[in-house]
């Protein structure tokens, strides 16, 4: 009625659709949705109208030749009342609503444009049914309408909601359809609203990624169509994919603005240029991660479904961080690994001083460590908002520089008691130096209790060594086996300095076998060479660590088998 006018075009023609006058549109579309609500009011009586003639017939039959009314207006046609009436409502709609938003653009825009409207009056007419049915049966079964129905008392009920559980198809998904071609254009449109402001702040050509305001603005779009959304589990789903394609779209156009060059990884100098747009675009992703996970709390009953949709691609995002600060995290890593093996070049073998004050100042290396630490903190890593994801980072760095410290500590040779003094200052200084790169040094775990665990172990004999309950449980027997070379005499040789390796290059290879199986073996050929070089020159007798070495190697082996 709205979209026809009140005159015909020609004689014979159909009706032409109206348009709103500009300064009637309100009115107009107020007028709309009004008509929709009485629309689905007339649906709805219809429908009870139907189903109360339907159960009645089920119910009823003839005094005299006791067949059921149902049976006798089904037999020929085989018609089931209330189901062809349904689906003869659906059809209608669909067709007339086609018919009507092809005449009308106004008509096509308001039902695209407000579809969540539109669907809510259909899951409403539903949700009616519904209930009319469930409060239906219970009318029946209730003995004051025996009068009108007598024959209820005397016949099973079988009649369960017919909108439900007749036939295979399904009723709701059947209304539903009616409205496709709308929530597909809706959805178009939620799309290009999601994505113009985000193709707004990334212009082409820019090197900076969008600022607080922007960002607010994006999230806003994001809440927005969530909440529009919500009137509807399924279209709370297809949103949702909506979203995580916005989300997808922020990450490749903040993977753009990335540097990629040899100075975004340097660590010798302050910030530069690339370091700073990076550690910007980092920031920016995590604002939009916390932002989006908040949106998502507050939501309420979001459907697992969608949520899912949107934490998966969240965790791109927070993927895409992880990438982009990796190159300087293994900066940082490499350059503590090279501060570390610098040990090798002090020395070690030095007894305890006859000053009566001990003489173990911090390592030369060790106080080069701890100040390389706090100034990449200082330059690099504070510049970052996200701190747990930056000590997420930065622990993997302090647990990797505890085990390349251990390793080396435990490499060092010739070891006199006054650089067993001085290295274990170093392990109490290693705590210090880590720190700044995680939360709590003892949250480190293994790490942390290695460290712990093997500094005593400076200042045991070898047998006590040997018997100590931590050695195999946190410090592995490999690390323990490399330690006691350095008591050896000097044929004793290192599985590294057996195959003429450099410390570097044996490290290199502890860290491309980290089978302890790998390393043991090695070890177990070292020991064997030994042998079999005091056989060749007719030695008596092997060094006193060895048989405790061959002990501790026995034991190592049957724990790796």
């Amino acid at each position: 009625m709205l979209t026809q006018t009140s005159q015909a075009v020609q004689r014979g023609a159909p009706g032409r659709a109206a348009m709103p006058s500009p300064g009637n549109t309100a009115a107009f579309r107020a007028a709309l949705w009004t008509n929709m609500e009485k629309l689905m009011d007339q649906i709805y009586a219809a429908c009870v109208q139907v189903q109360h003639l339907q159960k009645v017939l089920v119910k009823k039959r003839d005094p005299v030749s006791h067949v059921c009314f149902i049976d006798e207006i089904t037999k020929d046609g085989h018609l089931d009342i209330l189901f062809t009436f349904w689906n003869s409502v659906t059809q209608i709609l669909s067709s007339q609503f086609e018919k009507a938003t092809n005449s009308s653009m106004f008509l096509k825009q308001a039902f695209e444009g407000e579809y969540p409207k539109l669907l809510r009056l259909y899951n409403d007419l539903w949700k009616r049914l519904q209930q009319y049915s469930q409060n239906l049966q219970g009318t029946f079964s209730n003995s004051g309408n025996s009068d009108f129905i007598p024959e209820l008392q005397q016949t099973e009920d079988d009649t369960q909601d017919m909108f439900i559980t007749k036939k295979d198809v399904d009723p709701e998904k059947t209304l539903k359809d009616s409205l496709q071609s709308y929530e597909a254009a809706y959805l178009s449109k939620s799309l290009s609203r999601l994505f113009d402001p985000i193709n707004l702040v990334f212009p082409p050509g820019g090197r900076n990624p969008p600022s607080a305001d922007e960002l607010d603005s994006i999230i806003k779009t994001i809440g927005s169509e969530m909440n529009v959304a919500a009137v509807d589990s399924d279209l709370c789903w297809a949103v949702s994919k909506n979203i995580a394609k916005t989300i997808q779209l922020y990450g490749v156009k903040s993977e753009q603005l990335l540097s990629t060059q040899g100075d975004a990884s340097q660590v010798i100098g302050p910030l530069t240029e690339g370091q700073r747009r990076n550690v910007a675009v980092v920031n920016s992703l995590h604002r939009l991660h916390q932002s989006v996970l908040k949106v998502i709390s507050g939501q309420g009953s979001l459907p697992v479904a969608a949520e899912q949709t949107i934490s998966s691609a969240l965790k791109i995002i927070f993927s895409l961080m992880g990438n982009a600060v990796q190159p300087l995290l293994n900066s940082v890593s490499d350059s503590v690994e090279a501060i570390i093996i610098t040990m090798h070049q002090e020395d070690f073998s030095g007894n305890v001083s006859n000053s009566g004050k001990p003489d173990v100042p911090c390592s030369l290396y060790m106080k080069e460590l701890q100040g390389f630490i706090a100034r990449v903190m200082t330059d690099y890593f504070r510049h970052f908002e996200c701190l747990d994801f930056v000590y997420d980072n930065t622990e993997a760095i302090a647990q990797r520089a505890i085990e390349l410290f251990i390793r080396n500590a435990s490499l060092l040779r010739p070891l006199g008691e006054g650089g067993k003094m001085r290295l274990a200052a170093d392990f109490a200084q290693m705590e210090l130096a880590v720190a700044p790169l995680c939360r709590r040094v003892a949250d480190l775990g293994k790490s942390y209790r290695l460290l712990r665990s093997f500094r005593p172990l400076l200042f045991q004999t070898s047998e006590h060594i040997a018997n100590s309950t931590s050695v195999g449980d946190i410090i592995p027997y490999s690390v323990i086996l490399q330690f006691l070379f350095t008591r050896a005499p000097p044929d004793l040789k290192s599985p590294y300095q057996r195959a003429e390796w450099s410390i570097a290059r044996f490290s290199q290879w502890l860290d491309d076998h980290p089978s302890e199986k790998d390393r043991v073996v090695l070890i177990k050929g070292a020991l064997e060479a030994y042998v079999q070089s005091v056989k060749a020159r007719d030695g008596k007798e092997f060094a006193p660590v060895y048989p405790i070495m061959v002990q501790l190697l026995q034991k190592a082996m049957s724990s790796i088998q």
